[in-house]
């Protein structure tokens, strides 16, 4: 019985709140746009506010709004009251949440915020509402009965105002053509981030970590650096310092299957020729790509080259693994 009526209440939350929110398609009108190309003209801010459970929505609307492109904090209505209002300017967008549109807090803020000069959008279930009446814009987020069987705790209505506020913010994106990498600069320790900021440069390997040997060197000396630097590959230059091949320590496992001889031969007569390689600017993620696309199996190692043909670093599947970068 008890499993029914959770089942039953719990689907009746959910067909609620989307039908609310299905039924905001129908407020996409021209005063929402007006409202939308306000908040694109702001020179300054997006300042969000809001009392209770809109003030809770309102932190998340302020903060989807700033790493979508749009400068934008929250701000607590009573604590504004009470001098945080100095952060307001006249050059300001003020988008205050209040479904009833009387919340106290923020109805008692308008007037000062009308004298600084910042325009006011109202998100608001009612638009003759104190908030509707006082601002320069209404965005009708509807008035739906809660899903509270109370009909007082705020649940549908909620839920169409967080949704609002993600219109909103996407409308703004959308005509700001913001893009993947404008996205990334602001999420740097995501994983979004790593995968479109972090470049070879950031996690190569360079100076004294660097793997190199002339090709005059014997296989043996190469050996020895390559054990040494631990990145089990060495470049090979040759007397200009140019790369000119590399060798792994897979070549040297094979060449020890047959015998030792090779050891004190020019490191240039078993080297890989014709290596993958890679730049100092390229995306990390595209040096994976390139080590797992390899045929027939994967390499683990990319000497990075320069300009000028000269080995810059190495860098390892294993550097890239510890950034994230997947």
């Amino acid at each position: 019985m008890e499993k029914d009526v959770i089942r039953e209440k719990a689907m009746e939350t959910l067909a609620m709140e989307a039908a609310a929110v299905k039924k905001l398609m129908q407020n996409i009108d021209d005063e929402f746009c007006r409202a939308v190309a306000c908040i694109l003209a702001c020179k300054a801010r997006v300042v969000v506010t809001g009392m209770g459970k809109s003030g809770h929505v309102g932190r998340k609307i302020a903060a989807t709004l700033a790493s979508t492109g749009t400068p934008a904090f929250f701000m607590h209505p009573a604590e504004a009251f009470h001098g945080d209002l100095g952060m307001v300017t006249e050059h300001d967008v003020v988008l205050a949440i209040s479904n009833s549109g009387e919340a106290q807090e923020v109805v008692q803020i308008l007037p000062v915020i009308r004298r600084i000069g910042a325009a006011i959008i109202a998100m608001t279930g009612c638009r003759s509402s104190q908030l509707g009446q006082y601002s320069d814009f209404v965005v009708d987020i509807g008035h739906e009965h809660e899903a509270c069987p109370l009909d007082l705790a705020p649940t549908t209505s909620t839920t169409a105002t967080l949704a609002m506020g993600d219109a909103i913010a996407v409308a703004a994106m959308s005509v700001r053509n913001f893009t993947k990498q404008d996205f990334a600069l602001f999420h740097p320790g995501g994983a979004l981030g790593r995968r479109l900021l972090l470049k070879v440069q950031d996690v190569m390997h360079t100076g004294e970590e660097n793997p190199v040997v002339e090709s005059t060197k014997t296989a043996k000396d190469a050996l020895f650096v390559m054990t040494e630097k631990g990145l089990g590959a060495v470049s090979v230059v040759d007397g200009s310092g140019r790369f000119i091949g590399l060798l792994t320590d897979g070549i040297i496992r094979r060449a020890l299957a047959k015998d030792y001889a090779f050891l004190d031969e020019p490191v240039q007569e078993i080297m890989f020729s014709e290596p993958l390689t890679i730049r100092a600017n390229e995306l990390a993620t595209a040096a994976l790509s390139v080590m797992e696309k390899h045929k027939p199996r994967p390499v683990t190692v990319l000497p990075v080259i320069d300009e000028k043909g000269a080995p810059a670093g190495m860098i390892h599947v294993t550097d890239l693994l510890k950034q994230g970068v997947v």
